[in-house]
C-alpha cells in the first residue's frame, strides 16, 4: 500500500543507529575522562626520586616503651652495651642517636641506627648480633623491662643533612607525619625549598621517609638548646618569605602528626 512515505532501508536504520550510539559513546568517554587522574608512567620508585642515590644509607628507628620502674635500669644497660657495638668496626653500623622522651609518651625511649650499605648491611649486622652472647643477653635482660616495642626501616631525604654527632646540650624534637598515600613526592618537592629557611640556627639534623613499618611517615629530627630557643627558631622561620607557603600546601598531605621532646643518653653521638 502507499503510504506517501518514502521507506527507509533497514541498513540506513542500523548505520543511523550505530553512528548515534558511537557518538554517545564518544561524549560518555570524554566527559568521564575529567574525573580521571592522568597517572605519569615513571621508570624510578619514589624512594629513588628522594632519596640519595650516590650512598646507600639505611636507618632503623626504634621505639621502646619501658615499665616506668624500670627506666634506670633499661637506660644503664643501653648505655653499657650499644656503644661497644657502635665502636666495633665488626658491624657495618652506627648508632646515631639514643635518647627518652621527655615530652610527649613517656617513659619512652628512641635509638636511631645507620646501616651504610644499605640491606647487606642490616642483613650482616643482624646475623653476627645472633652470634654475640652478650648482646643476646643485653636482648633478654631488656625484654624484661620492656612493655612494648617497634620499628621502622627508613631512608634519609636527599636534601637534608646527614645526622653527624654533635655537642651539647641539646633537647631533640623528632616530628613524625603520617601523609595520605600518594603524595611522598609533592611533601619532598616542598621541603627540598623549605629547608633552606630552617637552616640558619643548625636545627636540621636529618629527614627521613619509611620504607618499611608504617608507610608513608615522614620524621624531622631538630636539635635546639632549649625550649625557648625552639620557639624562638619556630617562630623566626615564619619571618622568611615563602616559608608560609610551604606550610600551607604541606599541611593538607598530612593525615596525622606526632611531636616528640628527646633527652639525649649519655651513649648518644647526638648530645
Amino acid at each position: 500500500l502507499a503510504t506517501g512515505v518514502a521507506e527507509i532501508p533497514e541498513s540506513t536504520h542500523l548505520k543511523g543507529g550505530l553512528s548515534a550510539s558511537n557518538h554517545r559513546n564518544r561524549e560518555d568517554s570524554w566527559f568521564k575522562s575529567l574525573f580521571v587522574r592522568k597517572v605519569d608512567p615513571r621508570k624510578d620508585a619514589h624512594s629513588h626520586l628522594l632519596t640519595k642515590n650516590e650512598e646507600s644509607n639505611l636507618y632503623k628507628i626504634q621505639f621502646h616503651n619501658v615499665k616506668p620502674e624500670c627506666l634506670d635500669a633499661y637506660n644503664q644497660l643501653c648505655e653499657e652495651t650499644l656503644p661497644s657495638i657502635h665502636n666495633d668496626k665488626y658491624y657495618p653500623c652506627e648508632l646515631v642517636g639514643t635518647w627518652n622522651t621527655w615530652y610527649g609518651e613517656q617513659d619512652q625511649a628512641v635509638h636511631m641506627w645507620r646501616y651504610r650499605g644499605g640491606y647487606p648491611a642490616l642483613t650482616e649486622v643482624m646475623s653476627k648480633l645472633r652470634q654475640n652472647k652478650e648482646f643476646m643477653k643485653y636482648r633478654e635482660e631488656r625484654g624484661k623491662m620492656l612493655l612494648s616495642r617497634r620499628n621502622q626501616l627508613l631512608l634519609e631525604f636527599s636534601f637534608w643533612n646527614e645526622p653527624i654527632p654533635r655537642k651539647g646540650p641539646n633537647i631533640y624534637e623528632l616530628r613524625s607525619y603520617q601523609l595520605r598515600p600518594g603524595t611522598m613526592i609533592e611533601w619532598g618537592n616542598y621541603w627540598a625549598r623549605a629547608i633552606g629557611y630552617r637552616q640558619h640556627n643548625s636545627e636540621a639534623v636529618g629527614g627521613f621517609f619509611s620504607q618499611i613499618g608504617n608507610l608513608y611517615m615522614v620524621h624531622h629530627l631538630w636539635a635546639y638548646k632549649d625550649l625557648e630557643a625552639r620557639e624562638a627558631t619556630r617562630n623566626a622561620a615564619w619571618q622568611h618569605e615563602g616559608w608560609d607557603e610551604v606550610v600551607y600546601y604541606t599541611v593538607p598531605l598530612i593525615q596525622h602528626m606526632d611531636s616528640r621532646i628527646m633527652i639525649p643518653m649519655k651513649a648518644s653521638p647526638l648530645q
